[in-house]
């Protein structure tokens, strides 16, 4: 333990056998509302099993291992499941199956991997001109509010046949997730989603709601359904346009937080282990997870709350927490009971969480304190806009080549030429 610094346990500390248990459990739990959210969205968006929930832990431990080995344990960052690739992935399988999933997450990682060669050799600076602050903040805005829909359907307030019971189990997840965000205190204000999911679920239960018969019929111990490429699908680039160009927000995603921990226990990760050392690993993370069927990782803002609340900042501890994540993906009735949650519930959380990444987009405009009395910064934003919720899809068919870029991706690509193309006016220099 460092008596000179404010952290409890150093990145290279080893806490005592009991409190390392509790503190891995904390992280654990941190991040396993949000990990588990993203199967299951996409499911209820695609409206067919994209994804699992045992494969999306078992990739989060398997990659959170994989990050910590590529920066040689001096950075305690847990991986988990991306919210912004909700939509692409389940617009991904609706147009090419498990193959686009697949081939566009493994894609993402290599587009990390990349921009990790890419800073090793060059530095970051020209990464701010790629995809400054007027880019990022509309793509973040889009991914939230193009999501909308399905929150309003999951409800079931969309103008569809009314039930009552659905929508007072949706205002009790979203009202408990509100209460437990704004005055609950402690480590139960970084978890509110998971209190809201598992408030909602009780109540559904309570209402009759609740099909019971998977759980019952799960066995204590199952194997996660991985799906393989080769054996599972064969590859295909069609569909993944629309996953790749997300890469962009989640590595400026990346740098932000690891900013945000590098201030919390007082080292600037960015210098070591390096930017080009985290991303890589966050890369190689998302190109597994997406090679066993798996959500792309991020590194998760709930991590960073963990450690700035426990004062503990151990690798040992990040790592214990990856290996119960992975423990935890072989117990089928786990998987059985989250499977089972209404869409009512999902539809509540999601009314917050969709509109929490809308509002974190127009956060980066103004804390970036971009101008919209100059006319350049308004072009892009509205173009941005307009594209990527307005529904715009560009196919490209070329022989046996079959590709189409839409939405969001469509606005990210849109936002980027237009900011490297359009002259800068004396306000914006």
């Amino acid at each position: 333990m460092k008596k000179d610094n404010y952290l409890l346990y150093d990145v290279a500390d080893t806490p005592p056998k009991g409190k390392m248990v509790v503190l891995a459990l904390q992280h654990v739990l941190a991040m396993f509302g949000a990990t588990i959210l993203v199967p299951i969205l996409v499911n209820d968006l695609a409206e067919a099993e994209v994804l699992t929930i045992p494969v999306a832990l078992f990739t989060s431990g398997i990659g959170t291992l994989i990050y910590l080995l590529c920066t040689k344990g001096k950075s305690p960052v847990y991986l988990g499941s991306s919210f912004a690739f909700i939509s692409p992935i389940a617009y991904a399988y609706l147009a090419s199956g498990s193959s686009g999933v697949g081939m566009g997450i493994f894609l993402v990682g290599l587009v990390y991997v990349l921009f990790a060669l890419l800073i090793h050799f060059f530095g970051k600076k020209w990464i701010d001109k790629l995809i400054p602050p007027i880019v990022i903040g509309p793509m973040i805005m889009v991914i939230g509010l193009g999501l909308a829909p399905s929150a309003i359907q999951s409800i079931g307030i969309d103008g569809s046949a009314f039930d009552w019971k659905s929508l007072v189990v949706a205002l009790t997840s979203f009202i408990i997730t509100i209460i437990m965000a704004t005055r609950a205190k402690g480590f139960l204000k970084i978890i509110p989603f998971f209190i809201g999911i598992i408030s909602g679920y009780v109540l559904s239960i309570i209402l009759g709601m609740v099909d019971f018969s998977n759980v019952s019929n799960a066995s204590v111990f199952s194997v996660p359904k991985f799906i393989l490429p080769f054996k599972d699908y064969a590859l295909s680039f069609k569909g993944v346009l629309t996953i790749v160009p997300i890469a962009l927000v989640t590595i400026a995603e990346h740098l932000g937080d690891h900013m945000a921990l590098g201030t919390i226990i007082k080292k600037d990760l960015i210098k070591d282990p390096g930017l080009d050392r985290t991303l890589m690993g966050d890369g190689i993370a998302t190109s597994v997870a997406g090679l066993l069927g798996g959500p792309a990782n991020t590194t998760y803002g709930e991590n960073t709350s963990v450690v700035g609340m426990t004062k503990v900042a151990s690798v040992k501890v990040i790592g214990l927490a990856a290996v119960f994540a992975i423990v935890i993906s072989f117990f089928g009735h786990i998987t059985a009971i989250f499977s089972s949650i209404p869409s009512a519930v999902l539809g509540g959380i999601s009314l917050l969480l969709y509109g929490f990444i809308a509002v974190n987009g127009l956060k980066v405009l103004v804390q970036n304190q971009v101008d919209f009395d100059d006319i350049r910064n308004v072009v892009i934003v509205s173009s941005m806009l307009v594209l990527g919720l307005g529904g715009a899809v560009i196919s490209i068919t070329s022989g046996d080549v079959n590709m189409s870029i839409s939405g969001m991706s469509l606005a990210a690509i849109t936002g980027i030429i237009l900011n490297l193309l359009l002259p800068k006016t004396k306000k914006s220099k």
